[in-house]
């Protein structure tokens, strides 16, 4: 068999792989995660809620807090629930704040067909926002959102309604997030095929499966329109979100704004990673930003 013959079939080849591996990528990416959830626990005083969006029905727990204090959103990242928050409604429970924990639509007890990456799961973040200003009339809200659900927060119509936000790991963009984790999963090997998968899931799967485009999925050109203070949180090690990505964020949110760059933490749950450090920073932001 001719020389350049055998190049053409392995090139060939490589191309099957790609386009059939960037399928099941695809697939991966957007199948939701039902999970059954339970009762909450009875050290958190929470009652269920069900609360009606335009993404569909959106479940949670809601914490009552006290009648001078505002309120928290807690909103979980991709693939996780409303339990990944549990740590931090303790928390905010024992500051005197009303909190609200919600599954994210496609996740945990949140039924929808597909993850979106923020552009269905925004219209929940809307729904819950709207749900505690009627629980507590009058009082300020915040959000806590992490990963997808910090995208959700500001892809979201409420933020102009919200006294302050507080963005973890956020991703500057769709591609960008997806370029980040193909070269952390494919490796130096696997770097060729890269350009071929963010081509494959992004311009040709993300239309086709969710009738979007990745252009409507970029947090960072909404950060700007946020009428709140923002902080924004990320991982000194983080590899799906760098650091320089996440100055990028801080450098288009419009001020007044806080950058916290957390010493040694990759893309982890902040608080988990140091309980001290994040209820000191992020509890003196929202301190003084949360009162009635």
């Amino acid at each position: 068999m001719p020389r350049i013959t055998r190049i053409l079939i392995g090139l060939a080849a490589l191309l099957v792989v790609g386009v059939a591996g960037s399928l099941l990528i695809g697939q991966a990416l957007i199948t939701p995660v039902p999970r059954t959830i339970g009762p909450p626990p009875a050290s958190l005083g929470a009652r269920p809620v069900r609360i009606d969006s335009a993404a569909g029905p959106v479940s949670g727990w809601f914490v009552p807090g006290q009648a001078d204090k505002g309120s928290v959103l807690l909103l979980h990242g991709v693939r996780s629930d409303r339990r990944q928050m549990l740590p931090r409604a303790q928390w905010l429970k024992q500051l005197g704040y009303s909190v609200l924990l919600i599954d994210l639509p496609a996740h945990g007890q949140s039924p929808a067909a597909h993850i979106t990456f923020g552009a269905n799961e925004s219209k929940a973040v809307d729904a819950a926002v709207t749900f505690l200003g009627q629980q507590a009339p009058g009082r300020p809200v915040a959000v806590i959102g992490v990963s997808l659900g910090a995208a959700s927060t500001v892809l979201s119509a409420s933020t102009r309604q919200l006294a302050a936000v507080v963005l973890e790991s956020m991703y500057p963009s769709l591609d960008q997030a997806v370029a980040d984790r193909l070269a952390i999963r494919l490796g130096a090997p696997g770097r060729p095929l890269a350009p071929l998968l963010l081509w494959q899931l992004l311009l040709w799967q993300l239309p086709l499966r969710l009738q979007l485009s990745a252009d409507d999925l970029r947090p960072i050109d909404h950060l700007a329109a946020i009428g709140a203070p923002v902080l924004i949180a990320s991982g000194s090690r983080d590899r799906h979100t760098p650091i320089d990505e996440a100055r990028a964020l801080y450098r288009a949110a419009a001020a007044p704004k806080q950058f916290w760059e957390v010493p040694g933490a990759a893309h982890v749950d902040l608080y988990a990673h140091d309980p001290a450090a994040y209820q000191r920073v992020v509890g003196a932001f929202l301190q003084s930003r949360l009162q009635p």
